[in-house]
């Protein structure tokens, strides 16, 4: 049984400060922290400089796995995409600068289909900016989004993306969310996946009717995790598990209990996986 690295996705702490949220996925006993841009880009501009944060990050003990995200990237045109592959490069080289091999490459919002051979070749184009700053976007599918909301669909782009650096990023509340289910898991042999979010869902509100802000503890609601992670051994995927949480009731409490707890249920899944 293989044995994934935790990381801490540090939508989970939201509210903490960004030096916070290192110090508090450390002494959570994380292995790894996965940073968001929007807060690397607000610690500049508060007078941070992101020099500090690599030394930081060594003296913590933490890899950095993967930022988050680039988006706008898939269905601009014209101008609209120009502008959108100039703030992929910013945030490009501000995921390179802390060392992370992957940045998460998210779907627009806000169209309610998607051209999959159009978004692969836009998908391509984002790879080979990446070769250009050093770092790999991932082709990430969103469950409560009206168009690469399924598995399937990130996983046509990538491949019909023919790049070598070509990936996807799992996550089992967008599985569950967008409809995919867990039963494709076990025939991503021959895909990519840069890293796995890990969460849960509670059984109310509906499936469809979810969002982000419902998603729960591993092992707090229903989703088949034990499951999913003996599928990812079988694919011989032994990447991280970066525990993304979204949710504002957590973000009230003490956000150094919310890490732990969090470390310590996602562990307790890992563990039970091999029975």
């Amino acid at each position: 049984m293989a044995k994934w690295p935790l990381c801490l996705n540090t939508s989970t702490i939201r509210p903490a400060r960004l030096l916070d949220k290192i110090t508090i996925a450390r002494d959570a006993g994380y292995s790894a922290i996965e940073l968001w841009n929007d807060d690397l880009t607000e610690f500049e501009a508060h007078g941070g400089s992101l020099k500090e944060v690599p030394g930081r990050l060594r003296d913590s003990g933490l890899k950095v796995p993967s930022i988050i995200a680039v988006a706008a990237w898939m269905q601009s045109e014209g101008r609209q995409k120009a502008t959108a592959f100039t703030e992929a490069r910013r945030r490009m080289e501000q995921a390179a600068s802390l060392g992370a091999p992957y940045i998460v490459a998210s779907p627009s919002p806000d169209s309610p289909n998607v051209d999959i051979a159009r978004a692969a070749a836009c998908y391509r184009e984002l790879l080979e900016l990446g070769e250009e700053v050093g770092i790999k976007p991932s082709m990430e599918f969103l469950g409560f989004h009206r168009n690469v909301f399924e598995m399937e669909q990130a996983v046509s782009i990538a491949k019909q993306a023919d790049h070598p650096a070509a990936s996807i990023v799992l996550d089992p509340f967008h599985l569950y969310r967008g409809g995919s289910g867990f039963g494709g898991l076990k025939f991503l042999r021959d895909v990519k996946i840069s890293i796995c979010h890990f969460n849960d869902a509670p059984a109310a509100p509906g499936q469809f009717q979810q969002s982000d802000s419902d998603r729960v503890y591993p092992g707090d609601g229903v989703l088949p995790l034990r499951a999913m992670l003996r599928d990812l051994a079988l694919i011989g995927y032994d990447g991280y598990l970066s525990v993304e949480l979204f949710n504002p009731t957590y973000w009230r409490g003490d956000l150094r209990e919310v890490a732990e707890k969090a470390h310590d249920k996602t562990m307790a899944i890992v563990s039970g996986a091999g029975d």
